[in-house]
Order: structure tokens, then sequence, then C-alpha cells
């Protein structure tokens, strides 16, 4: 596979969580990310870069060739104008701190890979609303996070033609892990994977650069690195145009 300048890995940034953690015999706020998405980006041939949402400055981006959104807590629904929900748990300094990124990384063409609050993210950045408790309308959706610390499984299609049918196929199937799900899809996205109860698994963007948002989780499916590989392939190309001034 071509490299960037003098063999350079594709540099990635990574949103991050900021909150209580532990090593050693310290525990104090620190900021996370699960070892899986690290590792998701550096097996595909990335190099990854944390960005804590402490002291945010959007144009750091121009430093690297992608950004993944990771997973978290709930996007504060004061960013899409409505009512927090009982269920609804957020930390709105994160959710400043990523809509930020997202939409510079949007303004830039940047290869953007959103993954569930990601996807949520994304949707919020760019106008959209999200159904704040989704068993509440849909009981079968209890499955997507049937217990706390446990993966559900969901089974999706594909869009044809799309991003997402081009790197997964027609169907597939991912570890998720979500109560809350995108309502109204803003515009510039497309809808490309839908699980079988109709919930949004999958969105993209119509026109500008790499953009993929997944509301499951693919940084759990070791086995399954096709979504990993086909960003981190576009961030080295996103780099190497970059580099030659395109």
């Amino acid at each position: 596979m071509p490299e960037t300048e003098e063999g350079r890995r594709p540099r990635i940034a990574l949103t991050t969580y900021y909150q209580e953690g532990s090593w050693g015999v310290w525990n104090a706020t620190a900021a996370i990310v699960p070892g899986a998405y690290v590792e998701g980006v550096a097996r595909a041939g990335g190099t990854p870069v944390l960005l804590p949402p402490v002291g945010t400055d959007p144009e750091v981006l121009d430093m690297v060739d992608g950004l993944v959104v990771i997973g978290g807590v709930d996007v504060d629904p004061q960013f899409y104008g409505a009512e927090p929900h009982p269920r609804t748990s957020s930390q709105p300094s994160r959710d400043e701190h990523d809509i930020a990124l997202t939409r510079r990384a949007l303004d830039m063409e940047l290869p953007l890979f959103a993954i569930c609050r990601g996807a949520q993210i994304l949707n919020v950045a760019l106008g959209g609303t999200l159904i704040q408790h989704l068993p509440d309308i849909n009981p079968v959706a209890a499955q997507y996070q049937p217990e706390p610390g446990r993966y559900g499984t969901v089974r999706f299609d594909t869009e044809p033609g799309s991003r997402c049918a081009e790197l997964l196929g027609s169907s597939a199937e991912s570890p998720c892990y979500h109560h809350q799900a995108l309502d109204r899809v803003a515009d510039g996205l497309l809808v490309t994977a839908r699980a079988q109860d109709g919930t949004v698994e999958a969105v993209e963007t119509a026109t500008g650069g790499w953009t993929l948002g997944v509301q499951f989780h693919p940084e759990e499916n070791r086995q399954d690195v096709r979504l990993f590989d086909g960003f981190v392939s576009a961030a080295r190309e996103y780099a190497l145009r970059r580099q030659n001034g395109r």
C-alpha cells in the first residue's frame, strides 16, 4: 500500500472521554479512549493521536489525516433543541468539543469516521435530531443495549452503491450498545444502512470528503476490520493529495 511522505503512516485523531480513571495507585480525572479504537486504527496502518475535550482548537486537525469521533455518553439535547429524557445522560463540554471538531473536519473534507455517539454527533452537528430513548417507541430496540456492560448484536442491510455497501457488502452484523438513535436525519446526510426494525445504522455525506457515521461498534469486532481499513485508506489518500498540493 502506498505511504505518505517518507513512508509516514497516516495520522488519525481520535476524540476521548474525560472522566475518572485509574492507573497504578491513582484515581483521578483522565482523558480515556477504549483500546479497541486505537487498536483498530493501528491495525489498519494509522498512527493514533488523542484529542481530549480540554483546550479545544479545531485547527489542530490541520496536522492530521483523519478523525475518529468515538462512542460514549448521550449527546445533550440542548444541541438539537429538545428537553432531556429521564434516561439521557450527557457531558455538554465533550459535546461542544466533538461538534466543533466534526464541523471542522467536514469543512476541510478530512476523512471522518463517526462511531455510535459519533454518528449522533455528526447528525446533530449538521442540524439533525435524535430519539432519546429508542425502546419508548420500539420495544425490540432494547436488544441494542441488553444490559450494562454487555454489547448487543445488530444485523443491517446497506444501500447499493454506498460507501457502506462497498466495504461491507449488501448486509452485515456488528456489536452495538445504544439506547438512542438518529431521528430526523440532517440535510447533507444519506442513510446507507438500516436494521430490520428501521433503525438508522449508517449515514454518509452525499458530497465532500470521505465521511461515514455508524450507530454500531465496529471496533469491538476484531474479526472484521473492513471499515477501519477503508477509513485509513481514505486518510492515506488524503495525506498524499495534500502532500502533492492537490
